[in-house]
């Protein structure tokens, strides 16, 4: 069921809270739904426990996004960006969470995590390796923190798109 407006109410790092009212058109639900498949088919609305998964896989995933959202901003064009009723676009709310969101959780970890993988002696697994690091569980925290906001947004999407929530809740 297509939804005539949706509130938005997100908060993000460093900017605070986004809040209003998006009323899409037909191009932002294709391009909310386009996200929307991105968000829930990775680890990024996952909950990453202590003993699964890679830190490295994780950040990687988070990356990917921002060459998905560029490729969804540029097949769209102009109009994702620019508020129909309301003051709220696809467009502003992708580019909010790639540089709110992920791009500083990206810029401290990546090379934290790159300077520690490089220090593996090679008798040691890559997973012990990273089991190992002193910053692990802080990076693991900051993963959560993020992906929190990603839920969010991942949920908003799929109001816009018109679907039922295909987050798998793990707890």
């Amino acid at each position: 069921m297509q939804l005539k407006n949706v509130k938005v109410s997100l908060k993000l790092p460093s900017i605070g809270s986004i809040d209003g009212t998006w009323e899409p058109n037909d191009i932002q639900r294709k391009a909310s739904w386009e996200m929307y498949v991105e968000l829930v088919t990775r680890i990024s609305v996952s909950e990453l426990k202590p003993q699964e998964g890679l830190l490295r896989e994780a950040l990687s995933s988070l990356h990917s996004l921002f060459e998905i959202t560029r490729g969804i901003l540029k097949k769209y064009g102009p109009q994702i960006a620019l508020p129909t009723k309301g003051n709220i676009s696809f467009g502003y709310l992708a580019v909010s969470v790639l540089n709110t969101s992920l791009r500083p959780l990206l810029a401290k970890w990546h090379p934290l995590l790159m300077e520690h993988e490089h220090k593996r002696p090679s008798i040691v697994s890559i997973i012990e390796h990273e089991k190992s690091w002193d910053k692990c569980d802080e990076l693991r925290k900051s993963l959560e923190e993020t992906r929190q906001i990603l839920v969010e947004y991942a949920q908003i999407l799929g109001q816009v798109a018109g679907v039922p929530s295909l987050i798998i809740d793990s707890h």
